[in-house]
């Protein structure tokens, strides 16, 4: 390729593949590489307001494909979209005590307007239980009116924590919140893990990341409802596990406080039974935190905004335009049959400081094209999961680049679960429990569901790490022989439960 710019007639500066690598590891440092690689790889940039972060556009992108794919499963469940207000009154705020204790100390409070100080101060919403409840109130009236189901795309504040990390931890951040009103428990039962599934598809369909569906033990659960349910997924490089998206049964504790009943069949008053459920760009954070490398992003190619990157790699003499027409027409070609791919036409990057670049973006498979791909009428194709290269002939091109992006997503998913389950240890004993957990494994243990115990746990655990708390405990329970014992009190177990340090 010729790095001269017609308009000067004289040589334009090429650049080579200095300065885009990253400084860190992530086997050695993995809280620095995570910061620097989100940000290497435009997914966010840093704000002026500690906590807040810009999503640019290419996380924007994937949150745009988890909420299309989400919104769409939950509009087939007749679920509507709705949009409440950002601000909450005190009064309504604090109705539910529990509630309100579990949240108080991330609530952000507007207190002035211009230079007067407002007479009743005004919160911004953490989540909207208390916001929606008092007008399910009004609109149920009747069986007929149920059930109520309703879903809002938002965002939310909740001020104060330590250790912000972007996706993960932020004190504003976009989510779906949905609430639901039904006249039985075994509707509200129902939904609940129908949209626990809706939650472990995007981790494990569409972000190639594997998940541990659970029940949250009682210390853990949402405040103020009957049970949570969760999607637990776990980065073995920290050892950490990390709540990947939430279903919670409120129960009739929000409709006994806020007046939500109905007259059912019979005539007889009733109290309905409540759901509240969410997810949240953290799912991102997990994705990066999964499948990342030293390199950069990994993308799983049902998220990548561009799955396919292509790129001219023409040498002195070569047919400049002959091969920058081939890539046109890939582009097109793929294109044209669902595949979202580009290609990289900028004359002032070498080849290889685009290769980098794009590996950095993590995008899923790199096509090059130079003059012996020109004239053999084929493409290489370099996975950016594994750094395989494969030469693919022009005949049939399009759909052999589909069948290797799937190929792709299910490695990427197989290798982390791979990985996921290595660090899985089930121990007996308190002595096996804090080896395992100095080791950053993924703890199962038998445990006699007793929360004085749990506290007692994460008391003893307490250190620079972090303590060790309930993660969840699977549906899919091994099988718990009778006489076993709870590892830390050494009464009788009721269940099989996940333990570690979390995020």
């Amino acid at each position: 390729m010729s790095g001269k710019d017609p308009k000067k007639g004289k040589m334009k500066e090429v650049k080579k593949e200095t300065g885009l690598g990253l400084s860190y590891k992530k086997d050695e440092n993995f809280g620095e590489w995570y910061s620097e690689v989100v940000v290497s790889g435009e997914m966010i940039e840093y704000y002026d307001i500690s906590g807040c972060y810009i999503l640019r556009p290419w996380s924007m992108s994937i949150w745009e494909i988890l909420h299309g794919f989400f919104d769409a499963e939950i509009k087939k469940m007749k679920i509507k979209n709705s949009y409440f207000p950002l601000f909450v009154s005190p009064a309504v705020l604090q109705k539910e005590k529990d509630h309100i204790e579990g949240f108080a100390p991330e609530v952000a409070w507007v207190t002035k307007s211009g230079d007067s100080d407002l007479e009743v101060p005004i919160a911004i919403r953490p989540t909207s239980e208390t916001v929606m409840y008092p007008y399910f109130s009004k609109w149920i009236r009747g069986h007929r009116d149920l059930p109520l189901r309703l879903n809002q795309w938002c965002n939310v504040v909740r001020w104060e924590f330590s250790n912000p990390t972007p996706f993960i931890r932020s004190r504003e951040f976009l989510w779906q919140e949905g609430h639901t009103a039904f006249a039985t428990k075994e509707e509200s039962d129902a939904e609940v893990l129908e949209i626990l599934e809706l939650y472990r598809r995007i981790y494990e369909e569409l972000l190639a990341v594997p998940v541990s569906k659970g029940k949250k033990s009682e210390l853990e659960k949402f405040a103020g409802g009957l049970y949570t349910t969760t999607v637990e997924a776990f980065i073995p490089n920290t050892g950490r596990g990390i709540q990947g998206a939430t279903s919670h049964c409120l129960g009739q504790n929000f409709a006994r406080i806020f007046e939500i009943n109905f007259e059912n069949e019979k005539g007889e008053k009733a109290m309905v039974w409540q759901n509240s459920w969410g997810f949240t760009p953290r799912t991102i954070g997990v994705m990066i935190m999964v499948h990342g490398d030293d390199k950069g992003l990994v993308l799983p190619p049902k998220v990548a905004s561009t799955q396919v990157v292509v790129i001219p790699v023409p040498y002195k003499d070569a047919n400049t335009q002959g091969i920058y027409d081939a890539c046109a027409a890939t582009v097109r070609e793929m294109n044209e049959s669902g595949i979202r791919a580009e290609a990289d036409f900028r004359d002032n990057y070498s080849p290889g400081w685009k290769y980098s670049h794009w590996e950095m973006k993590g995008v899923p498979l790199r096509i090059e094209i130079g003059p012996k791909d020109l004239a053999n009428n084929q493409v290489r194709a370099v996975r950016r999961d594994n750094g395989a290269k494969t030469d693919i002939p022009m005949a049939n091109f399009a759909e052999q680049v589909k069948d290797l992006l799937a190929t792709i997503q299910q490695n990427l998913f197989d290798v982390a679960k791979q990985k996921r389950d290595a660090c899985v240890q089930i121990v007996r004993t308190w002595d096996e429990f804090t080896v395992a957990l100095g080791q950053k494994k993924l703890v199962l243990a038998p445990w006699c569901d007793e929360e004085a115990v749990e506290k007692d746990v994460k008391a003893r655990t307490k250190g620079e790490m972090g303590a060790a708390k309930t993660l969840c405990s699977p549906f899919d329970q091994p099988e718990l022989p009778e006489g076993t014992l709870c590892f830390a009190s050494g009464k009788p177990a009721k269940k099989w439960t996940y333990w570690g340090r979390s995020y």
